[in-house]
């Protein structure tokens, strides 16, 4: 009687047909270039309803500036700043409100489990989120420029005006700025909260009740009254529609880092680590 002895075979995933294996490793798709994602975020900002009201209500407040411009100041004050701020003014009212829904929408919609499982790495995804709500607020102030300019033009014309071109480039680039410390507020909320509530009333808090409380601060405080622009960011921020010193860019600067860098860095943690529902 003889015992046969049979050799393992090397364990293999696919069993017999190491060809299969290869294929298998070949089919892993590529990661989702970030393009894509960045093109997509964009889309997602404005195609829900929220943020086609929001648009359509940033025209019409628009129009209605301009209109109240036109009506109310005299022939011989209007100037092309004027109907630049008449378009930039409600934009720097709802732009922050899109850079808060730009984030708090996959939690509110119930879309962060699909976001985030399409796209493993949170971070490309903010990172796309991010670099979307900088350049819609670049173009939105562009685009403000333009229609201001345009508006400018035809009024002029009708009313026989000589124009007056009195926003230079560098004031553009400041007004810019501003606009995008109050988008980037916007994002920074929307990450600490991930709720779209929440987080557009902390905006309002943020941007309308900590200047008034800081104004009264000042008005029965001396070292506050000369001290605030250092810990008020909207105070820092109001003096980019005037020449900046150097001591003014250190103002905004360090107003910056303690109430957008710190809490954004804070709300960037808990959206990398919070868990999906």
């Amino acid at each position: 009687m003889t015992t046969t002895t049979i050799a393992p075979e090397p364990a293999n995933p696919a069993g017999r047909h190491p060809e299969a294996v290869r294929r298998r490793e070949r089919a892993v798709p590529a990661p989702i270039p970030f393009g894509r994602i960045a093109g997509v975020e964009l889309r997602k900002m404005f195609d829900t309803r929220s943020g086609f009201w929001l648009m359509a209500s940033l025209v019409v407040l628009s129009l209605a500036a301009t209109a109240v411009t036109i009506i109310f100041v005299d022939a011989d004050n209007l100037d092309y700043e004027g109907f630049a701020s008449a378009w930039g003014i409600p934009m720097s009212v709802i732009l922050p409100m899109i850079a808060v829904l730009a984030v708090t929408s996959e939690w509110s919609a119930r879309s962060a489990l699909t976001t985030f499982t399409l796209v493993s790495g949170r971070g490309r995804v903010i990172a796309a989120k991010a670099l979307v709500t900088a350049v819609v607020g670049v173009v939105a102030i562009a685009a403000a420029a333009a229609v201001g300019a345009l508006g400018y033009l035809g009024v002029a014309a009708v009313m026989d005006l000589d124009p007056v071109w009195n926003l230079s480039f560098a004031e553009l680039a400041r007004v810019t700025l501003a606009s995008e410390i109050g988008m980037f507020m916007g994002f920074m909320l929307g990450t600490l909260f991930r709720s779209s509530p929440g987080a557009i009333v902390a905006y309002f808090v943020y941007a309308l009740v900590l200047p008034t409380v800081s104004s009264a601060l000042a008005s029965t405080n001396t070292w506050w009254a000369e001290h605030a622009t250092w810990f008020d960011l909207n105070w820092a921020t109001m003096n980019l529609y005037s020449e900046m010193t150097d001591k003014m860019w250190a103002q905004l600067g360090v107003a910056g880092l303690i109430w957008l860098v710190v809490p954004m860095i804070v709300g960037l943690r808990l959206v990398l680590k919070s868990e999906v529902k």
